[in-house]
Formats: structure tokens, sequence, C-alpha cells
């Protein structure tokens, strides 16, 4: 199994900076994509940012030039995280942490228990 730890969200300023992190460790195998999404109330689910097998970032469109992300690391234990410039009231909505990974069953993803981003105006 894999385990999911995330770090960081909470009451953000107008035009602050908002830090992520998510630690996965367990039965890590190929690892295809470990990243953030989010969910805003009343919206359906987004991407916001996620480091695929070969290192390649992935971003949600609405927020590229505003985000960076990153991926740390080895077989055991993997982190990835995510800053984000600039926001907005947009942007506040629940962070949950996402890992997909193939084993010898299929494809299998695990989603992390969320964080809270609100707007502290």
């Amino acid at each position: 199994q894999v385990q999911l730890v995330e770090s960081g969200g909470g009451s953000v300023q107008p035009g602050g900076s908002l830090w992520l992190s998510c630690a996965a460790s367990g039965a890590i195998h190929g690892l295809l994509s470990l990243g953030w999404y989010r969910q805003a109330p009343g919206n359906q689910r987004e991407l916001v940012a996620s480091i695929e097998r070969e290192g390649r970032p992935t971003y949600t469109d609405s927020a590229e030039d505003r985000i960076a992300v990153s991926i740390s690391g080895d077989s055991a234990l993997k982190t990835v995280y995510q800053q984000m410039t600039s926001l907005s009231p947009e942007d506040t909505a629940t962070y949950s942490c996402h890992y997909a990974d193939l084993d010898s069953y299929g494809q299998f993803e695990v989603w992390g228990r969320g964080t809270l981003v609100t707007d502290a105006s």
C-alpha cells in the first residue's frame, strides 16, 4: 500500500503564496504521477499540477504561470512540492494529493485526505 502525507494549506492573503507538499511512501512501483488536484465548492475537481514518471510536469491551464512543482526522493519515499503565487479568492478550494502507479494488477491511484486553502481577506 501507498500512504500519502500532505502538508501546507491554510488561510492565504490575496496576492500571497501557497506551499504544499505531499510525501508518498510504501509500496511504490512505477510511479505514474504524483501531484495535486483541487475542488472548489460547487465545482468539479481539477488538476493543479503533477509530475509524471519521466519527470515532466503538467499544470492546469488557468494557473500555469503561477505554479512551480518539483519532486524528490527515492524508491521508498517520493515527495512532491508545489508553490503557487499571486493567490486570489478563486484559488479557494480543498487541495488533495494524488498518486498514480502501476503494479502487477494494473493501474491504481491513491488520494490524500485534502487540505483546505482559503482566502484570508
